[in-house]
């Protein structure tokens, strides 16, 4: 996160400066306010830093736990990961259920899906953290690896993504907060007035991003992730290990432009996902005007009211048929 920073105030050098005042939030567990303050460390010193309050906001940066319909129709719905289920049953995981229990001298039924991704995450979390590659990878393949990462994408898939609507619809309330800030930012701006937060600093999840960019139609197959299409699936956009690797971050960069130059409009959108910048869903381009990227994004922006949203339905809430 402190590299992160370091980074990002190279790239904006005018936004991220001293003489910039930035505003930060967060989601209240710990990892998000120490990620907060290892970003901080990064950040060019500035004379009111420590002067500079993080605001906690669980509303925005957790909205997932304030979304009832989420939580009994995804959360804790036993139903709704069947996908996942089916594919930790099914013969592509059986397939290294056996090739395990056989590199282990093990009974294939003292082994299932769960202690093999202990496993698996065991060895990739010490080489991603650690640098340092555990025993427990040995066990493992390139075909295994392929299996395991389709499982957790399922999973995400199913539970974040685009598997059901209420995943990405929960978060439109950061979206809307996005805009409303950018919006802000164009007003002051267009009154000559200083803009009063040139730079806003969010930290949240995984499971804050993933939604999101999926209610913005990042990364969307046209076939969704089921169980059986494993192999239809290889070339899939949806991988969660690179949308939303360790320090995986999300940034809306604003431009006022030169109106001699874009007479049309004389502010622009890029977004970055991951320092790349992204080729936006409405026009495979890279930046948009503002007016574009908010019209393109009118019915989310009018229409998605997270307390509508979220309420439960009415009908049997076992079902997850009109999420």
């Amino acid at each position: 996160m402190e590299h992160l920073a370091r980074r990002l105030a190279a790239r904006f050098p005018a936004l991220i400066s001293p003489r910039r005042r930035a505003a930060f939030l967060s989601s209240s567990k710990h990892r998000c306010v120490e990620s907060s303050a290892a970003f901080r460390q990064g950040l060019p010193p500035a004379p009111d830093m420590e002067n500079q309050v993080l605001e906690i906001n669980d509303k925005l940066m957790r909205f997932f736990d304030h979304c009832e319909k989420f939580i009994t129709c995804i959360e804790e719905n036993r139903t709704a990961l069947h996908q996942v289920d089916a594919f930790k049953n099914g013969s592509k995981m059986q397939n290294v259920l056996e090739k395990i229990a056989n590199t282990l001298c093990l009974p294939v039924n003292e082994l299932n899906a769960d202690l093999i991704q202990v496993a698996f995450f065991t060895c990739s979390f010490e080489l991603a953290l650690k640098n340092v590659t555990s025993p427990w990878c040995s066990i493992f393949d390139e075909e295994d690896a392929k299996v395991l990462e389709y499982l957790n994408d399922l999973k995400q898939y199913w539970k974040r993504g685009y598997g059901y609507d209420i995943n990405s619809r929960s978060s439109c309330i950061l979206f809307q907060d996005i805009f409303q800030k950018l919006d802000k930012a164009v007003s002051e701006s267009k009154s000559s007035m200083p803009i009063s937060s040139p730079v806003i600093l969010q930290f949240g999840h995984a499971e804050t991003l993933l939604p999101l960019l999926a209610l913005m139609g990042f990364f969307k197959d046209d076939q969704p992730l089921t169980a059986n299409n494993f192999d239809k699936q290889m070339n899939r956009k949806f991988r969660t290990g690179r949308i939303v690797p360790y320090a995986s971050n999300l940034v809306f960069v604003l431009y006022h432009c030169d109106q001699a130059k874009t007479p049309k409009e004389e502010y622009q959108v890029q977004i970055l996902l991951n320092e790349k910048v992204m080729q936006l869903p409405h026009s495979g381009e890279t930046v948009s005007f503002y007016a574009d990227l908010k019209n393109h994004y009118k019915d989310i922006l009018q229409n998605c009211h997270f307390n509508e949203v979220c309420k439960l339905p009415k009908t049997n809430t076992n079902t997850t048929d009109e999420l």
